[in-house]
């Protein structure tokens, strides 16, 4: 069981303390392709801001430049089976669940070919096949929703765990604690990971939220919670692996808090001025998840310069490749508008 920290949280940036213990050489050793997972998402994201920008995408968009660590460490410890669930910001982890990301950009284009018909765009993607149950657009609904696929892995039998993602403005919501009782009162194998990038939609934990250590959430619960570095992948999937072994061995829920950061706005309408630029470039220069990644793959000779420029390489021709496919692909039919609703 992974115990409870009553370490409290120091400011806006990530904090710089918070660690978790230091790789074995195997864990090291999946560092490229963690890191390739990590560059995959930046650069997807990279050129989705850019189509926002030039009006191929409508409607909301929200990016996950800066949090990549989180999922890509959290998939690394997940075996066949394990459900993922998340709010609106959810592109990362559709691609690290290993969607294409052809119809991923294309559902963000409102085409045909995107993974929901054109339908759901930027918010309201699904896969059940990947188990992936979404993104979702009503804050902190997804909560509930993990909590009900951890209960059905719980009926069935079947060892999986139900991951499910939400943020620290959600963390204030009343469902979610109606779902921690739940699942700890059921013990059902949810990992509850909050993705605490400190400014929900724009104002800080700290105005916001009484108690800011929110891995103590579940306090009151019984339930078990653990501040991460979410900024460091090996230390996510390092927590995550812990959690997991803990769901999996009958022992209910936990919380992990990633500490993370979000460089960009909270949607592609947000200029984020509720924080200075400088601590935006202080946060990316000394704690980048891909960078981090990126010297430490260096450091361990498990790959250079030449190596790590064609990763980049086939990573921005993955993403061009979406792009055009996106682009090329047709709107769906009008006949669609009636197709996958309740009748």
């Amino acid at each position: 069981m992974v115990a409870a920290s009553n370490k409290k949280s120091s400011g806006t940036a990530p904090d710089k303390t918070v660690r978790g213990n230091a790789a074995s050489q195997e864990d090291v050793h999946i560092l490229p392709e963690l890191y390739r997972e990590m560059l995959l998402i930046r650069r997807f994201e990279e050129r989705a801001g850019q189509m926002y920008g030039m009006g191929l995408i409508g409607g909301f968009c929200h990016l996950y430049i800066g949090q990549e660590a989180v999922v890509v460490g959290m998939k690394a410890a997940a075996k066949d089976g394990d459900q993922m669930i998340t709010a609106y910001r959810d592109h990362g982890h559709i691609l690290a669940m290993g969607l294409d990301p052809k119809g991923v950009m294309a559902e963000l284009t409102g085409r045909d070919g995107g993974l929901s018909r054109g339908k759901g765009g930027s918010m309201h993607m699904f896969s059940i096949e990947k188990n992936f149950y979404g993104g979702h657009g009503i804050v902190g609904a997804q909560v509930p929703l993990g909590t009900g696929l951890a209960f059905a892995n719980a009926y069935r039998g079947n060892g999986a765990v139900s991951i499910a993602f939400f943020g620290d403005g959600a963390s204030n919501q009343g469902q979610v604690y109606e779902s921690f009782n739940m699942a700890e009162l059921w013990r059902l194998p949810v990992v509850y990971v909050i993705e605490n990038n400190h400014y929900a939609m724009g104002t800080s934990v700290e105005r916001s939220s009484a108690m800011p250590d929110l891995h103590r959430r579940g306090e009151s619960f019984a339930i078990p919670g653990r501040k991460v570095d979410g900024m460091d992948v090996l230390s996510v999937r390092e927590a995550a692996l812990d959690a997991l072994d803990h769901c999996r061995s009958g022992k209910g829920p936990i919380i992990l808090e990633m500490m993370t950061y979000r460089y960009r706005g909270h949607s592609m309408s947000d200029p984020a001025k509720y924080r200075t630029q400088e601590e935006v470039q202080k946060v990316r220069a000394e704690q980048d998840p891909i960078d981090r990644a990126r010297a430490r793959l260096l450091q361990e000779n498990l790959i250079d310069e030449a190596g790590l420029k064609e990763i980049d390489r086939e990573v921005r021709a993955i993403v061009a490749e979406a792009a055009e496919f996106a682009q090329s692909s047709p709107e769906p039919d009008a006949a669609e508008l009636f197709t996958d609703i309740l009748r």
